[in-house]
């Protein structure tokens, strides 16, 4: 999503790191103003900003919002919001966990908000889930206020490190039935850019899968005029490294727009609706509020634009030739 954020003089908030607030503007109502592009800004009424610090890594923003609740946000960027971040989280964990014969072992790169493993821990069959966040700022920052995930950080089957998860990978002797990518978008200046190419596809975070592995990456914007940005691409390196890969979007309503993910294997999915759904009856505790087999089915059917479009990418992210969406991490910021 965008980059800047509006924010009201009378609004009470305070800074973790105790600096000045940045980018306050005097608009007549509390909104949350995010620029999506150059010419298209998506914005939601406040009650109240509850918190807000500035890591080594990224800003850091809770908003408490009038229609989508608790809501964070990440170098000015939606990441996730109280009232439907189930639907991304279900869509990100799920398929894969579900088209595993028997999942034991999940390595999540990124997830500092708690709510990738949570999901994955709902998983019968799991035994270690091995969370790996850079920034530590940011998950003690959720650990204290989004209090839906309080239950999954202090599972004891839950291993968290705070590390660059590509380092973390390159040293770590053992392998993985799931490796999770819940990172940031793709933004000059951010953190994670490189986590996207197909170098630590191919040679790091390949050779960490088990026989039978799955990877799994959130992929951005997938709308009708977004899925350009990073979707496509994303899309088009993973099928240079693995031999299946799957692709299927949803609409997020606080992101705005459809949200795309891109799951890849060396094994055949399988994906079949009766199965999907008897399997989610025998492996999962509790119930799933979004996904089911026939829903997830009908996520992996992309409209006539996209498909094409991913069907004709060319484009293969690099260290030297990557795609951004909109906007900057901090970064960026201080190096201007």
């Amino acid at each position: 999503m965008g980059e800047a954020i509006m924010f009201p003089i009378s609004l009470n908030y305070h800074d973790l790191n105790g600096a000045a607030p940045r980018n306050i503007k005097r608009p007549d109502d509390s909104w949350f103003e995010e620029v999506i592009d150059d010419d298209l800004k998506w914005s939601f009424a406040l009650n109240s900003v509850l918190h807000r610090g500035i890591s080594e890594y990224q800003d850091i923003v809770l908003l408490d919002t009038k229609r989508f609740g608790k809501a964070l946000v990440i170098d000015g960027k939606m990441q996730s919001a109280e009232s439907d971040e189930f639907i991304y989280h279900e869509c990100l964990i799920h398929p894969a966990l579900l088209s595993h014969p028997c999942p034991k072992t999940v390595f999540i790169m990124g997830g500092g908000e708690g709510s990738t493993a949570r999901e994955a821990l709902k998983h019968k069959s799991i035994e270690k889930v091995t969370m790996c966040d850079i920034d530590e700022e940011v998950v003690a920052f959720c650990r204290e206020h989004l209090t839906a995930n309080k239950e999954a950080f202090c599972n004891k089957l839950l291993e968290l490190v705070i590390n660059d998860a590509k380092i973390e990978l390159e040293e770590r002797k053992e392998r993985f039935d799931i490796i999770v990518g819940d990172l940031a978008d793709p933004v000059e200046g951010g953190p994670c850019y490189q986590l996207y190419t197909k170098s630590f596809y191919q040679h790091i975070l390949k050779p960490k899968l088990n026989p039978a592995g799955i990877f799994v990456t959130q992929a951005g914007p997938a709308g009708v005029f977004t899925h350009q940005e990073v979707f496509s691409s994303i899309y088009n390196t993973i099928k240079q490294v693995f031999k299946y890969v799957v692709a299927y979007t949803t609409h997020v309503p606080s992101f705005a727009d459809e949200w795309g993910w891109v799951m890849a294997s060396d094994t055949p999915f399988c994906m079949e609706e009766e199965k999907m759904d008897k399997k989610i009856q025998e492996t999962i505790n509790g119930e799933l509020l979004y996904l089911d087999g026939a829903s997830f089915h009908s996520l992996t059917v992309l409209n006539k634009m996209v498909s094409s479009s991913l069907k004709n990418e060319t484009h293969v992210y690099t260290e030297d030739n990557a795609r951004f969406i909109h906007g900057h991490g901090v970064g960026k910021k201080e190096s201007v």
